[in-house]
């Protein structure tokens, strides 16, 4: 074998080597995200949050989740809570901390935390 046939079989090998790794499967999320990580990121910075807009979202968010069979991510319900709470929704807050709690059994301890914390901030801004 030649220089040139050498040449050509590297760089068939080189094509196919693309091809084939083109052609992978991408790996399948379990959640799906939809604006939770956009919405976290606005909560922390702290501007322009719009809590109902963000709210309607990680609803519509939580609506096609369940609509594609996906989870929804740990701490969104966590984040619904967090900004339920800033509009005063005592229930909502608590509903939302509960099912963070019930679908991820680790958070529990904070969302017990968190939902103590609003309730004190509660009684205090009635006093």
């Amino acid at each position: 074998m030649n220089f040139v046939s050498r040449t050509r079989m590297g760089w068939v090998g080189l094509v196919l080597a693309a091809a084939l790794s083109g052609c992978a499967q991408q790996p399948q999320q379990i959640y799906g995200w939809g604006h939770y990580q956009d919405s976290l990121y606005t909560y922390f910075k702290g501007e322009d949050l719009d809590e109902q807009k963000q709210i309607d979202l990680l609803q519509a968010d939580l609506q096609q989740m369940q609509g594609k069979g996906k989870a929804c991510p740990p701490g969104l319900h966590a984040q619904l809570g967090l900004l339920y709470a800033r509009q005063g929704k005592a229930d909502e807050v608590a509903r939302e901390f509960a099912t963070e709690k019930q679908l991820y059994p680790e958070s529990a301890a904070y969302m017990d935390f968190l939902l103590r914390n609003f309730k004190q901030q509660q009684q205090v801004a009635k006093k």
